[in-house]
């Protein structure tokens, strides 16, 4: 390995480490339909559930299986219906939903039972947990059709879930459910995916799809979604406003906000076809897929006491090249009720300070950063407007920054050439002429 690739290594080894230490003892739901396991995709999705187990995530894997019956169907000369996306499931196609679910459930367990050498799964000793977990109801008749042995989830055993968790155990549930009469019934995935996150209180819910997540313009993707947000989506679609969703997008996002107006803290749509894509998601900070969440990840507020640590990891590395004046830890923490932070998913991305002159009734405007890992996603700009306005409710009448490098930057945005001769009276003693740094003004 080159300096270069051990450089790259290391660096996102550290990117990674909060997420490794964060997701310890957290339960993730992760469903997909049963393509992943016909077109042999589930191989590496079986290495990346094994490297999850071995990091401490508890783990619940919900499979589909509608290619499978499909096949079973066309090759018995049977009918296949569908209402509203749901299969009307008469006695023939129960007994092919049987046979499939039984199939690919043996099928996946084989796969997370592999320990070949020279493999990710070299040394794993998993134990897969299934069972009657999920108790079931008829759905009855929709548009006028009876659904027959088609049902909904009625409840879903959460204590024993939870105890074979506890053991360490990856649980796997097939969409089949049962009655207190002994009555079975085919159930969509999603429906048991979505009940199992929501009864066992998930701190993720995956989904894994056809597409790279939730359309947004043109061939990209909404990187972050709110539950409402999502809704909107939904509707816009639903009135022709959009271009028509994704058929599994379509099943799946009302899936997403019932899970997280219910109780799970996060949801995620990735591409079943893209290697390596859960790991992406779940362990680098812009992800690969749609991110969908009950409230904005991103918080703009008045710093603490507690986030000097933050602060400092942000403004060091421009302290060291010059960029910014070096302050101490005890400075920091002095003057620490004059910085605001934004916060993104738990993660101090940017902060600004503001130092008043009262007699001038002007400000400062003091280390305005965001990290690296941020930037292009316009948490400046953010940073910024709150300044100003927390400036203005203050009764300034302008603002003033001092800048070696950002003088551009700053000017896109209303601030004009000035002179250190403009400064308030006591930072113009404190102006260092070696610097040279450019003052820039600003009216409130």
């Amino acid at each position: 390995m080159s300096l270069k690739d051990t450089t790259h290594f290391v660096h996102w080894f550290r990117s990674a480490a909060p997420y490794i230490h964060g997701f310890r003892g957290k339960t993730f739901v992760i469903a997909f339909g049963g393509e992943l396991v016909a077109d042999g995709g589930f191989v590496q999705l079986a290495h990346d559930v094994n490297l999850l187990n071995s990091l401490g995530v508890r783990l619940v894997l919900v499979h589909g299986v509608r290619p499978q019956v499909e096949a079973r169907l066309i090759e018995n000369g049977a009918a296949i219906r569908y209402v509203n996306g749901l299969r009307v499931t008469d006695d023939a196609a129960l007994a092919c939903v049987k046979e499939a679910a039984g199939t690919v459930r043996v099928e996946i367990e084989a796969l997370l039972s592999l320990g070949i050498a020279n493999t990710p799964m070299a040394g794993a000793d998993i134990r897969v947990a299934s069972g009657n977990f999920v108790t079931a109801k008829p759905i009855g008749v929709i548009e006028g059709e009876d659904l027959l042995h088609t049902g909904e989830v009625r409840k879903i055993d959460a204590a024993a879930i939870r105890r074979r968790l506890d053991q360490h155990d990856i649980v796997l549930l097939s969409p089949i459910g049962y009655s207190p009469t002994g009555e079975i019934f085919n159930l969509s995935l999603e429906d048991v995916a979505t009940q199992a996150a929501v009864e066992l209180a998930a701190d993720k819910l995956i989904f894994l799809i056809d597409t790279e997540g939730v359309p947004a313009k043109g061939r990209a993707i909404h990187n972050t979604l709110t539950v409402n947000e999502a809704r909107q989506i939904l509707e816009q679609a639903g009135r022709g406003r959009t271009r028509k969703l994704p058929e599994d997008v379509t099943y799946y996002l009302p899936c997403t906000i019932t899970a997280c107006t219910q109780g799970v803290k996060r949801a995620h749509f990735i591409s079943r076809h893209r290697d390596g894509a859960l790991l992406s998601e779940l362990f680098t900070r812009e992800g690969v897929g749609t991110l969908i969440t009950p409230a904005p990840l991103e918080t703009l507020r008045a710093a603490t006491i507690d986030d000097v640590g933050g602060i400092l990891g942000l403004i060091e590395p421009l302290e060291r090249d010059g960029i910014l004046v070096w302050r101490s830890r005890e400075r920091l923490e002095m003057e620490i009720e004059r910085f605001l932070v934004l916060e993104s998913d738990n993660v101090i991305a940017g902060c600004v300070a503001l130092y008043p002159f009262p007699e001038e009734q002007a400000a400062e405007l003091a280390c305005l950063v965001v990290s690296s890992e941020f930037r292009g996603r316009g948490f400046g700009d953010r940073l910024l407007a709150e300044a100003e306005k927390r400036g203005k409710k203050a009764g300034f009448k302008q603002l003033f920054v001092l800048t070696t490098r950002t003088e551009h930057w700053f000017e896109e945005r209303g601030f004009v050439d000035s002179s250190p001769d403009h400064l308030p009276q006591s930072k113009q003693a404190l102006y260092n002429y070696k610097r040279r740094s450019k003052v820039l003004q600003k009216k409130l």
